[in-house]
């Protein structure tokens, strides 16, 4: 069951798209969940319907809308291009937003169900002894939330190291660039004499994602205990 040096390349590879997909949409998310949780504007509904429908399109729709807007040609290529002097095609920075679209959903959730836990009165009265929303949001809320940020983090990193459809779809299936934990599983599929790589990668990726399971209820359990206190 030990892995090869090919496969520990591809585990590597997983765990930096999967922490690089966290760190870009943790502060997104938090936004969002914040303005949904908190917040009153037209649209409301729209917006709730936006964060949420990678959660119900097929992932390569995802993956395909990446490639209109983030190609070369695309909206976004020309500014992708001169920050970073290429592309996110054929890229691991390209899986690591594909992973992070598709993991928002569920970091918004997480997020917004630890703001709405918060007591809006505690708001208010900081809010009547002079304290801006500025003030509110960084000494209240975001410390209050805490622990719907670290479940949303780890939420978001199990679904970015399973993420399949969209990354194969917007990036590609490259050894060593953009071919992780998923993609493997399915090119090993693919070849004769395979199966052994597909079951220790599959049992890899099952192990990950179990512990990250049980590590977002310990995150949540201990919020709702702090929460009782």
């Amino acid at each position: 069951m030990l892995l090869s040096a090919e496969e520990w390349g591809i585990v590597l590879l997983s765990l930096k798209v999967g922490v690089t997909a966290t760190i870009l949409l943790l502060p997104v998310a938090w936004g969002l969940a914040y303005l949904l949780a908190r917040r009153a504007f037209p649209g409301k509904v729209l917006l709730d319907a936006a964060v949420h429908l990678p959660l119900v399109l097929p992932p390569v729709v995802v993956g395909y809308a990446l490639l209109l807007l983030f190609a070369p040609a695309g909206p976004f290529g020309p500014a992708v291009a001169w920050l970073t002097g290429g592309s996110l095609l054929f890229a691991w920075q390209g899986a690591a937003l594909a992973a992070a679209v598709m993991a928002l959903p569920l970091a918004v959730r997480a997020i917004r169900l630890g703001i709405e836990a918060i007591d809006p009165e505690v708001e208010e009265v900081a809010r009547l002894l002079g304290a801006s929303r500025a003030q509110r949001i960084l000494r209240i809320v975001l410390p209050l939330s805490r622990p719907g940020i670290s479940a949303a983090a780890v939420l978001a990193f199990a679904r970015a190291l399973g993420e399949f459809g969209a990354t194969i779809t917007f990036v590609a299936s490259v050894p060593g660039a953009t071919m992780t934990l998923p993609l493997a599983i399915h090119a090993a599929l693919q070849r004769p004499g395979g199966e052994a790589m597909v079951l220790r990668l599959s049992l890899l990726s099952i192990a990950l994602s179990f512990a990250a399971l049980i590590g977002s209820e310990v995150i949540a359990r201990r919020g709702r205990a702090r929460g009782l206190d």
